[in-house]
This record gives C-alpha cells, sequence and structure tokens, in this order.
C-alpha cells in the first residue's frame, strides 16, 4: 500500500504526465457536463415519470454506456457510438476496397484521410440514430403528460440537430484525449459513462438488503460471481503465449553482438475490449432501426428478437465479439512486418527459416491463441445476463460493463507505468522496478 501511494505521488512529479492527466479530467468533466444539457421540447417531469420503472432490453446497456444521457434525453445521448461504427464500417471497407487499403499503407497522409472520413460518416450514422431516438422519444408518455413539451416539427428538427452536435463534441473530445490526454480516448468516455453509474448501482443493492428483497447470502454470492468474473476478465487481458526468439552472434573487431535469448509475447487477447465496443456499438443497430421504421409488427418483431434477454441476441453478440476479436488483432498485429524486424535485426525463431516461413508460424500461432481468447471474451459477456435473470442483481455488474471498465483501467495505468519507467520512477508493479540504478 505504501508503495501504491509513492507512486500516485510520483505522478505529479513528472510536468507531462502532470498535463497529461489534468487534460484527461478536463475533457471528461466537459463531457460529464454535456451528459446533463436536456435536448430542447422535453418535459423533464413527465420524462423522470416515465423512467422511474427503469429501462429494459438494449436501451438499457446503451443508457448504461453514455452515463444514462438516454434516460435523461441529453444532447449527448448518442454517445461515442456513431464514432465506433463509423470506424468499423471505415475499417472493414480496408479490408475489401483497394482505395482504402491505399490509405492504411500512406502512413500519415492517408491516416489523416481516413479519419476525415470517419469524422463524415460519424455525422451521419449520428443523425441518423438521433432521428431513431427522437421517434423513441416522441412515443413515450409520462403521467403528466407527454414527454415532448413542442410541436412534432420543431422537436424533430432540433432533436436531430441537437443530437447530431453532441456526436461531434464527443467525437472532438475522445480525439482530445488520445492526442493531449493519457489513455484511448473513445474507450475512457465508455469508461466514465458506465462508472458514473457505480454508484446508484451499489446503492440499489443496500435498498434491496435493507429492505429485505436480498439476503446477506446472496449478496456475498453475487460479489463473489463479481470477483471472479473480474478476475477471469485480467487473466484475459494479461494472458500471453511467448515464441521463444534467438539473436544471431556477430564479431565486430574485438567485440561480441547478439547471441542473446528473448521471447515475442502474443497476448491471447491482443485486440482487449475493442471487440466488445465493437459488437456491442452494431448490436445497437437493430434497436435504432425499429425505432425509425412505423411501428407494426415487423418493429416488434424486432425488438423481441433483439431484447437483452433473447437467445439470438447473445448469440449473435457473442459471434460478433469472436469475429472483431479476430478483425482487431489482424488490424494492429501484422506478422509479416514482424518477421521482417526479427530478420532485420538478427533474430529468428528456432526451427524456423527467417521471413516468409517465419510470419506463417507466427501467424498460425496468433490464429490459434486469439480463438480461446476470443471464445473467453464472449462467454464473460453473456454468462452474467443469466445471474442478472436468476438472482436479479444491479445491471452495472454485467459482464459488458465489467469488462469494459477492467480492460481501460488495466491499459490506461500501463501507460501511467511506461511514462514512470522512463523517467525512472517506481511504478505501480514490482515487476516494473528498474535494476541496477541509484
Amino acid at each position: 500500500m505504501r508503495k501504491l501511494f509513492e507512486s500516485i505521488s510520483n505522478i505529479w512529479k513528472i510536468p507531462d504526465l502532470r498535463r497529461k492527466i489534468f487534460y484527461t479530467l478536463l475533457f471528461l468533466t466537459l463531457y460529464r457536463l454535456g451528459g446533463h444539457i436536456p435536448l430542447p421540447g422535453i418535459n423533464l417531469k413527465a420524462l423522470g415519470d416515465y423512467f422511474s420503472g427503469g429501462m429494459a432490453g438494449p436501451l438499457q446497456m446503451f443508457d448504461l454506456f453514455v452515463g444514462g444521457a438516454l434516460r435523461r434525453a441529453t444532447i449527448f445521448a448518442t454517445g461515442i457510438m456513431p464514432y465506433i461504427t463509423a470506424s468499423i464500417i471505415l475499417q472493414l471497407l480496408g479490408a475489401v476496397i483497394p482505395y482504402f487499403q491505399q490509405l492504411q499503407k500512406m502512413g500519415e497522409e492517408g491516416r489523416k484521410k481516413i479519419t476525415l472520413y470517419t469524422r463524415y460518416g460519424t455525422l451521419i450514422i449520428a443523425a441518423l440514430q438521433g432521428w431513431g431516438m427522437v421517434m423513441y422519444l416522441r412515443s413515450l408518455q409520462g403521467a403528466s403528460g407527454s414527454v415532448v413539451a413542442i410541436n412534432d416539427a420543431a422537436f424533430i428538427l432540433l432533436g436531430v440537430l441537437s443530437l447530431t452536435t453532441g456526436a461531434a463534441i464527443i467525437m472532438w473530445l475522445g480525439e482530445l484525449i488520445t492526442e493531449k490526454g493519457i489513455g484511448n480516448g473513445m474507450s475512457i468516455l465508455i469508461l466514465v459513462g458506465i462508472i458514473a453509474r457505480l454508484p446508484n448501482a451499489a446503492f440499489q443493492e443496500i435498498v434491496m438488503v435493507a429492505e429485505g428483497g436480498r439476503s446477506i447470502i446472496e449478496l456475498i454470492f453475487i460479489a463473489i460471481v463479481i470477483i471472479l468474473f473480474t478476475m477471469a476478465a485480467i487473466l484475459l487481458s494479461q494472458g500471453s503465449r511467448y515464441l521463444p526468439v534467438q539473436y544471431a552472434r556477430r564479431v565486430v573487431g574485438r567485440k561480441v553482438y547478439g547471441g542473446q535469448s528473448t521471447h515475442l509475447p502474443l497476448k491471447i487477447n491482443a485486440a482487449g475490449v475493442i471487440p466488445i465496443i465493437f459488437a456491442q456499438s452494431v448490436m445497437f443497430l437493430p434497436q435504432t432501426f425499429a425505432r425509425i421504421i412505423p411501428q407494426g409488427v415487423f418493429s416488434n418483431l424486432l425488438e423481441s428478437m433483439f431484447s437483452y434477454s433473447s437467445f439470438v441476441y447473445n448469440a449473435i453478440y457473442a459471434l460478433l465479439v469472436i469475429f472483431f476479436a479476430y478483425f482487431y488483432t489482424a488490424v494492429i498485429f501484422n506478422p509479416v512486418d514482424v518477421a521482417d524486424n526479427l530478420k532485420k535485426y538478427g533474430g529468428f525463431i528456432p526451427g524456423r527459416r527467417p521471413g516468409t516461413q517465419t510470419s506463417e508460424y507466427i501467424d498460425r500461432v496468433l490464429t490459434r491463441v486469439t480463438l480461446p481468447g476470443s471464445i473467453g471474451l464472449a462467454l464473460i459477456a453473456i454468462l452474467p445476463i443469466l445471474f442478472i435473470r436468476k438472482v436479479n442483481f444491479s445491471f452495472w455488474f454485467g459482464g459488458t460493463s465489467l469488462l469494459i471498465v477492467v480492460g481501460v483501467v488495466i491499459d490506461t495505468l500501463q501507460q501511467i507505468e511506461t511514462h514512470l519507467l522512463v523517467r525512472h520512477y517506481d511504478g505501480f508493479m514490482k515487476k516494473g522496478r528498474i535494476r541496477g540504478r541509484r
């Protein structure tokens, strides 16, 4: 514990790290403030009356991701999901369309163009999603009247414009966090939205125990289940397969270089929490589409099929998690580049010829280790749904939210750890201590 407090105090001794944390906190504060500005024309009392009984289905998960902004009908109700969806579309296009493949290989210039297209796509998706939300809000009736207090035409126009503008601001804040702050801006915004609901979820559990709705034994059982799922999420984030790497010995003059043995770590979940976020953003689309189309048999069937507890929803969700785990791993890890770098610096995997044979071997091993990692990720995401239905504990403690919280926190702490070690400060972990320094 003492070492932990020392590490936290060391953070503020590094000007660059201190500045990054300050910017991150500033942008997160702006994000939370925007999550409390209601849309124009909303009857807040009727809205509160309608949602007093809570939300159901995928909308509840979506509201969790945006920190309750949908429940409050704020300008940030779309959250970061339009930006994530646009990023998915651009990455998929990069795998099948030569033009986008060329952009991905153009370096910084190509990255700027892809970012520009992603921004345009975000605005289009945000407008469509905003339209679905406006249609949804128009249909709500609270105890004190309609949720919408102005005429339909004005509310639709102002609502879609406000939600699209809010999505653009969120996208801007996420990019600023990534550029000037610490951690991945997209993931941190989702993390903050989830954590914002934690106090309310904990309070609900306390109230249920106090009112006799849940026994202490059940509460202890729930706590054990949460701890086990958290441990599984940490193991998935940290588990790796190590490939031995040998560097050839070279004699230059009287000095001998190389001859060292090391390893190449291949994570079983190299994609982190991105597959969960991507899959969840895709699963929100059917519900959004059901709100846009005229209400009828088809829209009701679509909503029932993609309700949070349905078999169809969970089966598709699990398959999407596995798919995006492989897809994003292929995006961020290129075996050919790794093999070329090993060959360039005189490294090789014992028993494998440098070059093509090494890249094929790395790709084969990575494919195999990603399979259990992706399946484990999918199981942790969907299994807690059974506990939510059987035990009726707070929706916040679902596998999806736990995976995102654990993954983003570990990733952010690792970045802070790197800053500390580079500046010759002790990190959070004992294994991160730099030996042999004064």
